[in-house]
């Protein structure tokens, strides 16, 4: 059976990104491993290089757009047409965030079973706010993906390249956007900016045989999809509008 290269390169791309992403959080806040504790500007760092991984194995797997997200896609598809990507990128992005969030529970299990707190068991899963307050999460989400968005089609300019960035650098730059992001913008809802980052994991959290878990809290999770996929249709109306 042919698989389309793009596709192959969503869902291989946003597991990688996942498998990093997740696995930094992991190490972080569970108890025993040689990273706990280490604090927010380890995890906004391993976001960061996640997101780079991500994308340039997406983009060497044949995947040109590397999108890794369905707020992305739904932007890209306001931006640029091609409305089919909906149907196919999108069930791949989230295929591969539930693989990936597997591959960090495997990768970890012995310290899931050890750490106490369902809460930061769910955190190496999904986001959860600092102050819950559900308009407010929303447009927290809103804000940090309207950037993303806004700043990776700048990346992606003609403009930006007709004074002098290099190409192939895209990766790089999605990556240090992201970093940047999480550091200035992540701290109240734990920046999704993403939803199958949030959605798939919260699904394999739901569904996976974690010791002592909890709930998986899906009373939040519509904020951490819904909130970036306005921020992305917002940040795709500006682009259209403003000739970007």
């Amino acid at each position: 059976m042919h698989v389309d290269a793009a596709v192959l390169g969503e869902f291989v791309g946003t597991m990688v990104l996942i498998l990093l992403g997740n696995g930094v959080v992991g190490g972080v806040v569970l108890t025993g491993t040689k990273a706990e504790n280490s604090g927010w500007i380890v995890i906004t760092t391993g976001w960061g290089l996640a997101v780079f991984c991500g994308i340039a194995t997406a983009v060497a797997l044949g995947d040109s757009d590397a999108h890794l997200n369905p707020a992305f896609t739904v932007a890209a598809v306001l931006m640029n047409g091609r409305p089919e990507r909906l149907l196919t990128y999108i069930p791949a992005q989230m295929l591969g965030a539930i693989c990936g969030a597997t591959l960090v529970w495997l990768f970890y299990r012995p310290h899931f079973a050890i750490t106490e707190d369902r809460v930061l068991k769910l955190a190496c899963f999904a986001t959860h706010p600092s102050i819950r307050r559900y308009g407010y999460n929303f447009f927290c989400e809103l804000i940090g993906t309207f950037v993303l968005v806004l700043v990776a089609s700048a990346f992606a300019s003609h403009k930006l390249a007709a004074n002098g960035v290099a190409p192939g650098l895209g990766p790089v730059l999605v990556g240090a956007l992201v970093w940047s992001i999480g550091l200035s913008l992540g701290a109240t809802t734990g920046y999704a900016i993403n939803p199958a980052r949030d959605l798939g994991p919260r699904i394999a959290h739901a569904l996976l045989p974690i010791a002592g878990k909890g709930g998986s809290d899906w009373s939040y999770g519509w904020v951490p999809v819904l909130g970036p996929i306005a921020g992305g249709i917002l940040a795709a109306a500006f682009v259209l509008v403003s000739g970007m």
